[in-house]
C-alpha cells in the first residue's frame, strides 16, 4: 500500500531536519565540555571570557553564513545547499575533535557553525515550501523537535562521558559524535525531492508540476488540487518578475515585505531575551547559584531534555490547531513568570543556604521554563518567518532573520559569564522582563498566518493592519482550501479564479 501524500511530504520534512539534530547536538554538548580537566589543559586554562568566546564562536559562524546562504539556496537549489551545510560541519566538527589547543577550538565551532547556520535557514525554508497548507505549521516545527532530539541526545553522553571516562577522551568523543547526523544527510538529500517553487522561479514549469505530483497526489499530475497549485505558483511568480526583478530591493522597499522583515528579525531576537541560551550554555554556573555541583546540573539537563522534546511534540500536535500568535504570547508571558520565580529564589536561597526544597523549587522553575518554550517559543520562531515571504523573497528574508537569531545568540553567550560575576542573581531580571514584554508585542503586532497558502501571503500583509491587538486573522480551516482547489477555485494575489480551463487544457496536451 503505498504512502499517503501528506506522509511522503511528512517523511521528506523529517529527513531534511536531520542537520537540526546536529545544531541541538552541538549547542548542548558544550556545557559538559567546559569543565573537564583535559579539555581546560589542552586549551590553556581560558578564562570566563575565551569561554564565552568557545561557546560563541558557533554563533558567529552560523551569522556568517547567512549572509550568503539565501543567495546560494536561490541559485543552486535548497538540496545542493543543504549538501553544502553538511559539508562545512563535517570540517568543522572534525577540527573541534582533533584540537591541539584553544585556536582548533575556535576555527572548529566557527565552521561548525556555519555549516549549522545553513542547515537552521534552509530545512525549514525547504520544508514550507513542499508543505501542504494543512501540514505546513507542523513540518515547520520539526527544526525545533530535532533540535531537541540533538539537546536529548547531548545531556545523555555528556553526562555518561563526564563520569565514565577521563583524559582526553572525555571531551573529544562526544564531540565526534556530533558529526553522525550529517553523513546521512548528505548522502541522501539528493534522493528527495527539490522544492517545487525553486523550480518554477528557475523556469522548470513542468518539472515542478511533476513534484507536486509526487508530493500532494501519488504522482498524478492531473489532479485538481495540483493543477491548481501549479497555476498558482507560476502566476504568483510570473506577479514578483514583473513588480520587481531585485528580491533585495523588495525586502526594503515594499512596506509589507519591510514589516515582515522587521517581525521576523523581532521573533528572533525576542527568543533569545526569554533567557534559553543562558540556561543551554552557563547551567552548570546557573545552578552552582543554588548549591547544586556540576555533577547534578548535567543529571538535571538530562531531564530537562525529554521535558523539552515532550514540548516540542506538544507544538507540532497544536500548531496547525491553535495556530502561531496565541500559543507564542502565552509563551513568552509564562516564561517570563518562572525567571521572576526562579530569581527569586536565588535571592532568598543563594548557594552556601543549604536548603533543599529551594534547590528543588528552582530546577521545577527551569523545567516549566523548558516545557513553555520547547511548546511556544523555540519552534515558531523557525516556522514563523518563512511562511510570512513569497518566493523572490523568501530565502534571503530568512537569511536575514536567521542572522538576527545568531547575532543575539552570540551576544548573550558573550556577556553572561562577565554578567554573573559583576551582578549575579539580578541579571535574571532581564530575562523575566523581557518575557512579558515579548508577549506584550506580538499581542500588539503580531497577525495569525495559519492556514494561508504562501501564494496569498503578500494580499494578506497588504490588507492586515499593523496594530492587531487581539486579531487572530487567518484562522481558517487550512483544509477548506484544498477543497476550494478541488472543486475548482484558486486563488492569486487575492483574486478566485476558476481551474475547470485549467484542467481541460492540460488533457488536450
Amino acid at each position: 500500500m503505498p504512502l499517503s501524500p501528506k506522509v511522503y511530504t511528512w517523511l521528506c520534512g523529517v529527513f531534511a531536519a536531520l542537520g537540526s539534530v546536529t545544531f541541538g547536538y552541538d549547542l548542548g554538548i558544550i556545557a559538559a565540555i567546559l569543565p573537564s580537566e583535559d579539555f581546560n589543559r589542552v586549551t590553556g586554562y581560558p578564562d570566563a571570557t575565551k569561554q564565552g568566546l568557545i561557546v560563541g564562536c558557533l554563533l558567529l559562524g552560523a551569522f556568517a553564513s547567512n549572509i550568503y546562504v539565501g543567495s546560494l539556496a536561490d541559485w543552486v537549489g535548497r538540496r545542493v545547499s543543504i549538501l553544502a551545510g553538511c559539508v562545512v560541519f563535517l570540517i568543522g566538527g572534525s577540527i573541534q575533535t582533533a584540537a591541539q589547543n584553544i585556536h582548533y577550538m575556535y576555527g572548529g565551532r566557527f565552521l561548525a557553525g556555519m555549516g549549522i547556520g545553513m542547515l537552521a535557514m534552509l530545512a525549514p525554508l525547504y520544508q514550507a515550501e513542499i508543505a501542504h497548507p494543512s501540514i505546513r505549521g507542523r513540518l515547520t516545527t520539526l527544526q525545533q523537535f530535532m533540535l531537541g532530539i540533538g539537546a536529548l541526545i547531548a545531556s545523555f553522553i555528556g553526562y555518561g562521558c563526564f563520569h565514565g571516562l577521563t583524559g582526553q577522551a572525555q571531551w573529544r568523543l562526544p564531540l565526534g559524535i556530533q558529526l553522525l547526523p550529517a553523513v546521512p544527510l548528505a548522502f541522501f538529500i539528493l534522493l528527495l525531492p527539490e522544492s517545487p517553487r525553486y523550480l518554477a522561479m528557475k523556469g522548470r514549469s513542468e518539472e515542478a508540476l511533476q513534484v507536486l505530483g509526487r508530493l500532494h497526489a501519488h504522482g498524478d499530475t492531473t489532479d485538481p488540487f495540483v493543477v491548481a497549485e501549479h497555476r498558482e505558483i507560476l502566476e504568483q511568480i510570473r506577479i514578483e518578475a514583473e513588480e520587481t526583478r531585485d528580491a533585495w530591493v523588495q525586502l526594503f522597499t515594499i512596506k509589507s515585505n519591510l514589516r515582515r522583515l522587521l517581525l521576523g528579525i523581532a521573533l528572533q531576537f525576542s527568543v533569545q531575551m526569554t533567557g534559553v541560551s543562558v540556561i543551554q550554555y552557563y547551567s552548570p554556573q546557573i545552578f552552582a547559584s543554588i548549591g547544586i555541583d556540576t555533577s547534578t546540573t548535567l543529571g538535571l539537563q538530562s531531564g530537562n531534555s525529554v521535558i523539552a522534546l515532550i514540548g516540542e511534540a506538544l507544538c507540532i500536535w497544536f500548531i496547525d490547531r491553535l495556530g502561531r500568535r496565541r500559543p507564542l504570547i502565552w509563551a513568552n508571558a509564562i516564561s517570563g513568570f518562572t525567571f521572576v520565580l526562579g530569581t527569586i529564589i536565588i535571592k532568598l536561597f543563594p548557594a552556601g543556604s543549604n536548603n533543599a526544597n529551594a534547590s528543588r523549587a528552582f530546577v521545577a522553575m527551569t523545567w516549566l521554563f523548558n516545557l513553555v518554550f520547547s511548546s511556544g517559543i523555540g519552534p515558531l520562531s523557525w516556522a514563523i518567518p518563512v511562511e510570512m515571504f513569497n518566493s523572490a523573497t523568501r530565502a534571503k528574508a530568512t537569511a536575514i532573520t536567521s542572522s538576527a537569531a545568531w547575532i543575539s545568540n552570540f551576544m548573550i553567550a558573550q556577556v553572561s559569564p562577565p554578567a554573573f560575576a559583576s551582578i549575579g542573581w539580578k541579571f535574571y531580571l532581564v530575562f523575566a522582563i523581557c518575557g512579558f514584554t515579548n508577549a506584550l508585542f506580538f499581542w500588539a503586532f503580531l497577525p495569525e498566518t495559519r492556514g494561508i497558502p504562501l501564494e496569498e501571503l503578500d494580499h494578506y500583509f497588504e490588507e492586515v493592519p499593523v496594530f492587531v491587538p487581539g486579531s487572530y486573522a487567518g484562522l481558517k480551516d487550512p483544509n477548506a482550501r484544498e477543497q476550494e482547489l478541488r472543486h475548482g477555485r484558486v486563488v492569486v494575489g487575492g483574486h478566485a479564479e476558476d481551474v475547470t480551463d485549467i484542467l481541460e487544457e492540460k488533457e488536450k496536451v
